[in-house]
């Protein structure tokens, strides 16, 4: 890097909306073959910074250069004529349409008339060489979201791609799946392309990188090569406060049962998984973590609990009670609270603002004569967005302007401050970081304390072993396997994710 100039570089680029100060970035930049890991909490400027390097967004103020040259993005086809491409967290392909059928769709040195042929010969050069191997033949609508991924680096590269960002790539990514990721950016690094790899995950941007750049309130605070860094060290960087919190309270014997599954099946349906004869307990003051390879029904068990889907077979008791028919409704007046993976789609309306998205769901309970006490609601959500370690809400926001792991501290501070009896959690990290991600299992751990019952889906196995009193492992819609603490082992447990063992 030493006898190059940056590909992409910028200077002094500040971008408000509104009274908010997005960026303030004094310098920024990124070398031929080397990866740069942009760190940074939530809300941080990561995305932002990002978006004006893409022409997404366009700074109030500042400098981009591109391979030394001063130049104005206007828009994202003006930053791939640059060669500057861009994958999103939400993919932009068309499920309807093949793999090479999406790429051709998106390359524009492509002849009028094109030939499949030709396409595919062009994909299959580069994806032999990342690591990238998809069928091209298939519709993308079949394909697993890491292939999807896939895909959408692909489109980057043929279109001309020479500085490559990625957004929170490994937050769609089974854990199996980043190891194949990394593997592809080293590719990528050795054949001379720039990557920009946003994270707010300390231990991928130190296992990928060759600099960490570390924002926080919209400014790069500091740049260290990734050898020289620590985790404490990228902590105290990220966070004005980044002590250390205080022990969970110990665990309650667990009480009585409050979710019983007997034999539990669903009938097929398009994209989901089917469960058979499924059964679990979980009793209050426990968690019960469930881990699997994405797929094996997850989902599907979340749903099929808070009344989402009805099972074609079995049992589904809450308190002792048949609640095999109950509606979503009733389900969540019992007290059953639901923290889900994509906010977005399954737990917000993005036109509607903040304050607006907290009452769904809860509206009764603040209810003042012919309206709502909204200074009786925002007094409830501070006090437990401040129990969560979560900065303030802002209430006039609109949902859809709020970036992911917000979004998911708006829906954890609803769903908490209403002191549910059972919560489940599907993913409830990922997308927070790292900060928020250690307040969310403080409080769960609360909340089993205090006799709350906790059923606690997770891809991240270190997570399941420091919280759950018990696991379960999920293959193929089935419990294929369920541990005590003594037995909780990465080799045990993964041995059962994939099929190569089955525990007792």
């Amino acid at each position: 890097m030493t006898d190059v100039g940056p590909i992409l570089e910028a200077r002094g680029v500040v971008k408000r909306f509104g009274p908010l100060v997005a960026n303030d970035v004094t310098t920024f930049a990124v070398y031929p073959g080397e990866v740069v890991a942009l760190l940074g909490e939530n809300g941080a400027g990561k995305s932002t910074l990002c978006k004006i390097l893409f022409g997404y967004y366009r700074g109030d103020t500042g400098e981009i250069r591109v391979a030394g040259r001063p130049v104005t993005i206007t828009s994202p086809r003006e930053a791939r004529r640059l060669g500057i491409g861009m994958v999103f967290q939400n993919f932009s392909l068309i499920p309807a349409l093949t793999v090479w059928e999406n790429v051709a769709l998106f390359v524009e040195d492509l002849p009028w008339v094109i030939r499949p042929a030709a396409v595919i010969r062009r994909m299959r050069a580069d994806a032999e060489r990342l690591h990238l191997r998809v069928d091209p033949r298939l519709p993308v609508g079949r394909l697993a979201v890491g292939d999807r991924q896939k895909v959408e680096i692909l489109k980057q590269l043929l279109g001309g791609a020479r500085v490559l960002i990625l957004d929170e790539p490994t937050k769609v990514l089974a854990p199996q799946e980043v190891e194949g990721l990394f593997r592809t950016l080293a590719a990528l690094r050795n054949d001379g392309y720039a990557i920009i790899f946003i994270s707010h995950k300390l231990h991928e941007a130190m296992a990928c990188a060759d600099r960490i750049a570390v924002m926080r309130q919209g400014r790069i605070v500091a740049t260290l090569q990734a050898h020289e860094a620590s985790e404490a060290t990228l902590l105290g960087l990220m966070f004005v406060d980044s002590s250390a919190s205080s022990e969970p309270p110990a665990p309650s014997p667990p009480g009585e049962i409050v979710l019983e599954l007997e034999k539990i099946a669903t009938a097929p349906d398009v994209g989901c998984a089917v469960l058979r004869d499924l059964s679990l307990r979980l009793r209050a003051g426990e968690i019960l973590g469930v881990a699997g390879v994405a797929g094996n029904g997850q989902r599907e068990l979340a749903d099929v609990i808070l009344g989402l889907r009805r099972p074609s077979g079995g049992v589904k008791h809450l308190w002792g009670e048949n609640a095999t028919r109950w509606s979503a409704a009733r389900i969540r007046e019992r007290g059953v609270a639901s923290i889900p993976d994509d906010p977005l789609a399954l737990a917000v309306v993005p036109i509607l603002t903040v304050r607006d998205n907290l009452v769904l769901g809860s509206g009764r309970a603040y209810y003042a004569g012919l309206g709502f006490d909204w200074g009786r609601l925002a007094a409830a959500m501070d006090r437990c967005a401040a129990q969560l370690g979560f900065p303030p809400l802002a209430y006039n926001a609109r949902a859809a302007v709020l970036s992911g792991g917000n979004l998911q501290r708006l829906v954890l501070t609803r769903e908490l401050s209403r002191g549910p009896k059972l919560i489940v959690a599907l993913y409830p990290t990922r997308g927070l970081d790292a900060r928020s991600a250690a307040s969310l299992r403080g409080l769960l751990s609360e909340v089993r304390a205090a006799g709350a019952a906790v059923l606690l889906v997770s891809e991240d196995l270190d997570e399941l072993f420091a919280l759950s009193d018990r696991l379960i492992v999920l293959r193929a819609g089935r419990v294929a396997g369920s541990f005590l603490p003594a037995a909780f082992r990465a080799e045990a447990v993964g041995s059962c994710m994939v099929g190569a063992a089955d525990a007792a």
